[in-house]
């Protein structure tokens, strides 16, 4: 039997997890959520919940502050044993991100609803590389 791909959902917005977690497992992902602010306040260890549940694709959200929490994921990525997975990222303002951090390439969500499809179509673009 062929096992799903996990897809980990970092954001700081529970009904954003429970809303991208059922629009994956819609399109036969197996899907994992997370709260981000567990993994910054030291609640929650970033590199066990990888190990744990082996995510393929890491759908991570980088809200306000912008610099800071982009410096968090980047200690994050470095991790030995987070390399080689692929990271989505969204945030609630592309331009603010970018002008702090430089181009990110990451995709902006706005209010409600926002396009579920770009998610998607990112999600399953990483897992081809």
């Amino acid at each position: 039997m062929a096992t799903k791909t996990t897809v980990a959902i970092i954001n700081s917005s529970d009904d954003i997890i429970e809303t991208l977690q059922l629009v994956l497992e819609d399109e036969g992902f197996q899907t994992v959520g997370a709260n981000f602010v567990d993994f910054k306040k030291g609640k929650r260890d970033f590199v066990a919940f990888c190990q744990e549940h082996d995510p393929q694709v890491i759908l991570f959200d980088v809200a306000p502050p912008y610099e800071e929490n982009w410096t968090f994921l980047q200690l994050l990525q470095n991790a030995k044993e987070v390399a080689g997975r692929h990271f989505v990222i969204t945030t609630t303002n592309k331009e603010v991100l970018e002008k702090l951090v430089g181009e990110t390439g990451a995709i902006e969500i706005v209010g409600k609803p926002f396009d579920m499809e770009e998610i998607l179509t990112a999600v399953k673009k990483r897992l081809k590389r």
